[in-house]
């Protein structure tokens, strides 16, 4: 591998959360702050956050709708955090809202945290559960917390979780003539 920052190297998507850990209010503040400075198509900004802490409201109604293979693991994580956009005005906000979703989850390993995400979502439960305004598109779940024992996850789980991670090779990704071997 070449040169890659730890940050970036080091980071991975854990089921398995500690589920007595818990995100302080400002270790919140600094996700939410980085996803702020994330670079955004004329500086709209438009993704939008709400953050449940476990065992509140907002996580609760979170949960709620995801599916239920992920609320097994999903509910041990410190915080849930659902990640929006709007539905019309803004024509780059999905490309956008994963900057800030990018550079959230890269802060998130700089303060020792992990970050797993989860696109299968009821998005019309999560709109209604939140009462979140009309023209807002829920997008995805990000479960964050410290990582756990990965044998505390049900069985079926498990191998997934202790695997080692895999990449497709560059050659495979980049699209030009360039050697990316030298």
């Amino acid at each position: 591998m070449t040169d890659l920052t730890p940050l970036l190297a080091f980071r991975w998507s854990p089921r398995s959360f500690d589920p007595g850990a818990e995100l302080t209010r400002p270790e919140a503040a600094t996700l939410l702050e980085a996803a702020r400075w994330a670079p955004s198509i004329d500086n709209r900004q438009p993704w939008r956050f709400a953050l449940g802490h476990r065992d509140d409201d907002t996580f609760k109604r979170i949960l709620v709708n995801l599916p239920p293979a992920d609320q097994r693991w999903a509910g041990r994580a410190s915080v849930l955090l659902l990640a929006a956009y709007p539905r019309v005005g803004h024509p780059f906000a999905t490309y956008d809202l994963g900057q800030a979703v990018a550079h959230l989850t890269v802060q998130a390993t700089a303060l020792g945290l992990h970050v797993r995400q989860v696109t299968d979502l009821d998005h019309a439960g999560l709109a209604a559960d939140l009462d979140l305004p009309d023209n807002l598109q829920p997008y995805v779940v990000m479960a964050v917390g410290q990582l756990g024992d990965p044998l505390s996850l049900p069985a079926d789980l498990v191998a997934d979780e202790t695997a080692l991670r895999h990449r497709r090779p560059l050659d495979e990704l980049v699209l030009s003539c360039v050697d990316m071997k030298q």
